[in-house]
């Protein structure tokens, strides 16, 4: 139930949602050392576990070493931007019509292409 936990503040997902990524998600399962064959917990096991942490104050007890340690070794963002990205395949930005470029156009670099 803790590695569910984890996912769930990870993901910033209900319990609900947590349960059916459960179920949809193999990396999500396979993390929590859950199978389809055998019983997966539903929304409620989920949520009276999260609210039995609360209540007894344990969630903070028990990630801050991690939090401590993530921050000395520099692996923890604190803030940021997530950014969804694709790198596709089209022609330059002058090979248009008017032969210009174009403002909104970006560039990147794959390996050497």
């Amino acid at each position: 139930m803790l590695r569910i936990h984890c996912l769930q503040r990870r993901y910033n997902l209900s319990d609900g949602a947590m349960e059916d990524a459960l179920y949809e998600i193999a990396s999500m399962r396979l993390f929590a050392h859950l199978s389809l064959d055998s019983a997966m917990p539903d929304r409620t096991t989920i949520m009276n576990f999260h609210h039995l942490l609360e209540q007894h104050k344990l969630a903070r007890e028990i990630f801050s070493p991690i939090y401590q340690w993530l921050s000395e070794c520099s692996v923890m963002m604190l803030q940021g931007t997530l950014m969804d990205t694709t790198i596709i395949k089209v022609p330059s930005s002058t090979q248009n019509k008017q032969n210009q470029r174009d403002s909104d156009m970006c560039q990147t670099q794959k390996g050497n292409k």
